[in-house]
């Protein structure tokens, strides 16, 4: 029981991709965000962040053996992102967390999380 991961702890596969799911109905009315998914059809970006996030909280591996190291970076540098793209990307998987009925520590977890790793794929100068 203490040793539950993330994955379990929040209800495993199901939560993840309903999360996802939310987050992507978010972003497809995001004019700001989808410049970054080119794709007219978000169906192959749910399904690859529904894989990264079920294997990065401690589920099935599959994202790995379909795809190999996630190296979100290099995934990410295509796209332009900037401040606006990252405030905009986490403002709406915030919504999409707060949307589930998660234990505090688990929405906790996944929040702060995602700052980090939104923060991180900002490939562009803030301007000064």
């Amino acid at each position: 029981m203490l040793n539950r991961s993330v994955y379990e702890l929040a209800g495993g596969e199901r939560t993840f991709r309903l999360l996802v799911e939310r987050f992507y109905g978010r972003v497809a009315q995001d004019e700001l965000l989808r410049a970054v998914y080119p794709e007219e059809d978000l169906s192959g970006a749910t399904e690859r962040l529904s894989l990264f996030l079920i294997q990065y909280w401690g589920g099935p591996p599959t994202y790995s053996e379909l795809r190999g190291h996630p190296r979100l970076r290099l995934r990410h540098q295509p796209f332009a992102i900037g401040r606006k793209e990252r405030d905009a990307w986490l403002g709406h998987m915030t919504a999409a967390v707060d949307s589930l009925e998660l234990a505090p520590a688990v929405r906790t977890a996944l929040v702060e999380y995602f700052e980090t790793a939104s923060t991180a794929m900002i490939n562009q100068p803030i301007p000064g």
